[in-house]
């Protein structure tokens, strides 16, 4: 059978329409050296962002990866010691360093307290910032000053806040045991026993995140059309209902954004979690981003591939929960 590999033949009256030819593939280099030329100054402008990422981000993460799938440890890697330089000579192994990871149960254990921290301080603090959000929607006298006030915590350098709560927890000169035992309460251990702890970092926590969640927020309440809120009123809404039917639709788009970065920036929160107890007492408020980090620049040998393993395994999950996340948001009719 013959190929028809002219041009198109015209529809006449009464006669098929013959297919024309695909459009050859120079035809659509074409268009893309046409895009190129067109808008060669968009491209100039993203090209360092680009190279800088590959650098900073690209190669970092390809070097993780590809230590994970190894035994590399410092005791194996290429190094130089005075003027003798020793080559690697760790192995590739594969997934082994994944499935020793889900198999020992320091990094489940270290994997349950991550969840437990992230979703305690997720949760409390887009609650404490809604709260204060819808408060200061309001027309308060110093509303102004109340904002600003708030908004301290957020401005101020997370070490410098780290290092003030550090010092307000000190069991024996620490301004919190002072107020306590002028009380005629005895001092509290606040970053010596391990549920305490664990209580004080989620509380440091919250005080950093709260003014970003509630300046979000805020913004989202502002772009809620008011008629609503009068219509409601006239029809007999009470608080709540105008609450649960019209605020918290209308924050939707903003809380959903902000829950999803405040999770990525809490699973991964090393300042406070480092700064104020080192993972103490012991290792009760160790989270993966600080024990991967122990194992690369504090334990003795160095072990680069697990702590690798970890770094991608915490970047897996991540990956994980914002995939599922949008599937939720997309079947609710958001889109994300």
């Amino acid at each position: 059978m013959a190929v028809h590999t002219g041009p198109s033949v015209a529809k006449a009256p009464g006669k098929a329409t013959v297919p024309g030819p695909r459009r050859p593939a120079r035809t659509r280099e074409s268009g893309v050296r046409r895009a190129l030329s067109t808008h060669w100054y968009a491209w100039t402008m993203v090209a360092p962002v680009v190279i800088v990422l590959a650098i900073i981000v690209g190669y970092p993460l390809g070097r993780g990866i590809w230590l994970s799938l190894t035994d590399a440890t410092e005791a194996n890697v290429e190094r130089t010691i005075g003027v003798n330089h020793i080559p690697a000579t760790y192995e590739f192994t594969g997934l082994q360093n994944y499935v020793d990871a889900f198999g020992d149960p320091v990094f489940l254990q270290r994997l349950v307290w991550t969840i437990v921290w992230t979703v305690a301080c997720v949760s409390i603090t887009y609650t404490l910032g809604l709260a204060l959000a819808t408060l200061l929607n309001r027309q308060v006298a110093g509303r102004g000053f109340y904002r600003m006030a708030l908004v301290v915590p957020w401005a101020i350098p997370g070490f410098v806040s780290v290092f003030s709560w550090n010092f307000l927890y000190n069991e024996k000169h620490g301004l919190l045991n002072k107020i306590l035992v002028g009380g005629g309460i005895d001092a509290v251990p606040w970053l010596n026993d391990p549920t305490i702890a664990k209580l004080s970092v989620i509380a440091v926590n919250v005080w950093l995140g709260v003014p970003f969640m509630m300046v979000a927020l805020l913004g989202g309440l502002q772009s809620i059309p008011g008629d609503l809120y009068e219509a409601a009123e006239m029809d007999g809404a009470g608080p709540w209902q105008r609450f649960r039917h019209i605020t918290l639709p209308g924050l939707r788009p903003v809380s959903t954004t902000v829950i999803l970065l405040s999770t990525i920036w809490t699973f991964n929160m090393f300042p406070v979690i480092f700064l104020l107890t080192r993972g103490g007492p012991g290792d009760a408020t160790e989270i993966l981003v600080t024990q991967a980090f122990r194992m690369t620049f504090v334990d003795s040998p160095r072990n680069f591939s697990t702590s690798a393993t970890w770094g991608v395994i915490i970047l897996l999950l991540l990956l994980v929960f914002a995939f599922f996340y949008r599937r939720v948001l997309k079947k609710q009719g958001e889109v994300w």
